[in-house]
């Protein structure tokens, strides 16, 4: 999961980036306009946070030379501005969500994940999600591991899903919680640890590679490393 930070401020800069890598984003800045537009041609972000002023072309120009270009990446701007004619500005000029300075990382975050859900939504029909020789059908609800068949309860299978979305990236249990059990489920309840074990004996107990790892003091991960 990649993002480009599109900003000058390097306090900002840093704030932003350090929080991003903290929660498993692979992360690239830009700090100025044709910088910006030079890397989000490339199409390889699931999200642009973008400030509307920068020292060459301002955030709304970035953000229409993209559009123009054929870039459909969700765009966030990120920016002290916040009149209602700057909104309606910014997201007319093609962004799809609009924050203002100062903010609060988790904001933040949740902002980044909305819009990574809508902008997957707007992509061709993912049927299958791989890792290794891991294979999870979203269609037919069918899990394999090489050729084998891997029988999962549907909450097994939500709970894989959920790694398989985001791989390599370590989910705390409350975040798993919240993704897979609904944000009513009990932080205190061992049901994570309880889960885990059971879906790590039916996917890794036969096999040299193992896929799902615990990293200590964290949560846990998918990962084929």
């Amino acid at each position: 999961m990649r993002v480009l930070i599109v900003e000058d401020d390097e306090r900002i800069v840093d704030f932003v980036q350090r929080g991003l890598k903290a929660e498993g984003y692979a992360v690239d800045v830009a700090r100025n306009g044709l910088d910006a537009i030079a890397l989000g041609a490339e199409g390889q972000f699931q999200v642009i946070i973008l400030d509307l002023g920068l020292p060459d072309l301002n955030g709304r120009e970035v953000c229409e030379r993209l559009r123009n270009s054929g870039i459909g990446t969700p765009i966030l701007m990120l920016t002290a501005r916040d009149t209602v004619q700057d909104k309606v500005s910014g997201l007319r000029s093609g962004a799809d969500d609009y924050m203002t300075k100062p903010f609060s990382f988790e904001e933040l975050l949740a902002r980044i994940e909305a819009l990574m859900r809508r902008g997957g939504e707007l992509k061709a029909e993912i049927r299958e999600l791989q890792i290794a020789d891991l294979i999870l059908n979203l269609e037919t609800h069918e899990v394999r591991r090489g050729e084998a068949l891997i029988d999962l309860t549907p909450k097994e299978f939500a709970l894989l899903e959920c790694f398989m979305r985001m791989p390599g990236k370590v989910l705390s249990r409350t975040r798993i919680l919240e993704q897979v059990w609904g944000y009513s489920a009990d932080p205190l309840t061992n049901v994570v640890d309880v889960y885990i074990r059971q879906l790590r004996r039916k996917l890794d107990e036969d096999y040299d590679l193992k896929l799902l790892k615990t990293v200590r003091g964290y949560g846990y991960k998918l990962d084929a490393s």
